[in-house]
């Protein structure tokens, strides 16, 4: 029986860790975490928050997909959108009945969804 999601994986091209880096900690406020020595050598890195894992696998060929993404729940969804924005990524906000959520990019590409259950506040 599935229980849980270990992590998800996602692809980026060779030589793009410091980036990657830099947006998953600095800008979305994830962990850095080690890579067993046996897979570090294939380059790629790996960031948590919470129980979520993002892995960032190196791919020659890299192409970011165009609608596969993970799905992100975070909480006080308008002040994390703030925070990414400030830190100069752009979120695009999207309706979803039930939740409010917007979409980022990472610096490869890679489609990145956030939500939080709820309405959007009306004006």
């Amino acid at each position: 029986m599935i229980t849980a999601v270990g992590h998800v994986q996602l692809a980026a091209p060779p030589g793009s860790e410091e980036a990657l880096r830099a947006f998953y900690t600095g800008v979305l406020g994830m962990a850095e975490t080690s890579k067993p020595p046996a897979l570090a050598a294939r380059g790629g890195c790996w960031f948590q928050a919470g129980t979520v894992r993002l892995h960032l696998g190196i791919e020659a060929g890299f192409r970011p997909a165009r609608k596969a993404h993970p799905g992100l729940r975070v909480t006080g969804i308008e002040a994390y959108a703030a925070r990414l924005e400030a830190r100069g990524a752009s979120v695009t906000w999207d309706e979803l009945p039930g939740h409010r959520r917007f979409y980022c990019a990472d610096p490869v590409g890679n489609r990145l969804e956030f939500l939080e259950p709820g309405e959007r506040p009306r004006p």
